[in-house]
């Protein structure tokens, strides 16, 4: 079999020593791994910060069956009675069963139902590994069959030493300083900062490799200052203005932006009664954003609603 040329699988944490961070997570799975038994668990944490790389890592470790599915493709509840269920209640060899269900926020509301009374049926020879990246989108009922565990990302340091020892494996030549422009610009989606390294990386000759970054990376990381300057101050051109700010900067992931508005609600929400406004806006477009294809365009919609609520004070 060909091997993985992406960074990211190719440097896929396979074992607890490879994994970076979250020292007593690891402490608390290598006691499942001894026991080669586990509790259902809910992974949840920012994304690129290694849960589903936890998950791969668990049942790689036991012996056991397991069914992997990205929750995010196959988010209904045909999937839960058909695979899960399936899977869930076929014989098996192994001493247990083990699914996985990433990115399981994507799961509807009738699914995540459905999941409970599975997780609940068949656990005498079955254990699920849910992952998400916001855990309110996880329904109680199925938070409480489970134990929930926090995925915190590594230290600045901890993945600046971890990527440098992918590039030096990789043969690839960098600067230090080049480096930490990646690290800082993503920090901490590890899975992005590998592959700006690798998408960045060009032959020098020789078969030489080295890692260049263009400058222009830093441009996105000012886009929030200018967003929030003109929403505190609006004008009849804020609205292109920002819509401006957002094409220079080159996002190619817009979830912050809805923290970041929330957030910083206090600086330029005129009152009490435009902040609560504001917030019910920022709520609606965030559940429409899982829905819409082009996620920059409910950013914009979602801008002009907050511009239309400041301006009407």
């Amino acid at each position: 079999m060909k091997e993985n040329s992406l960074f990211v699988e190719k440097y896929r944490s396979k074992t607890l020593e490879d994994y970076i961070g979250n020292e007593q997570l690891k402490s608390i799975v290598a006691q499942y791994i001894k026991k080669n038994d586990l509790q259902n668990l809910l992974l949840y944490g920012t994304p690129g910060t290694g849960k589903t790389t936890l998950a791969k890592l668990i049942v790689n470790n036991f012996d056991c069956d397991f069914l992997y599915i990205n929750a995010s493709d196959e988010r209904g509840i045909d999937t839960i009675r058909d695979k899960v269920q399936g899977f869930a209640s076929s014989a098996s060899f192994k001493p247990i069963k083990i699914i996985i269900l990433d990115e399981a926020d994507f799961l509807t509301i009738q699914a995540q139902a459905s999941l409970r009374n599975i997780i609940e049926t068949y656990s005498r020879t079955t254990r699920f590994i849910l992952t998400c990246n916001y855990l309110e989108r996880i329904i109680d009922p199925l938070q409480s069959r489970c134990q929930v565990l926090k995925i915190t990302p590594p230290s600045k340091k901890e993945v600046a030493i971890h990527v440098a020892n992918i590039l030096d494996k990789e043969e690839i030549n960098y600067e230090l300083s080049d480096l930490g422009l990646v690290v800082n610009k993503h920090y901490p989606d590890v899975r992005k900062i590998l592959n700006t390294c690798q998408v960045n990386t060009v032959d020098g000759g020789a078969n030489d490799l080295y890692l260049k970054i263009d400058k222009a990376i830093l441009s996105s990381n000012s886009y929030k200052d200018g967003v929030l300057k003109e929403l505190k101050s609006p004008t009849k051109s804020s609205f292109k203005n920002i819509r401006q700010i957002l094409a220079d900067s080159n996002l190619d992931d817009f979830e912050e932006i809805y923290r970041f508005l929330y957030d910083s609600l206090d600086e330029y929400g005129n009152n009490d009664l435009s902040k609560a406004m504001i917030v019910i806006e920022i709520e609606n477009y965030m559940y429409h954003a899982n829905f819409r294809i082009d996620k920059e365009i409910n950013v914009m919609a979602l801008l002009a609603s907050i511009l239309k609520i400041i301006n009407n004070k």
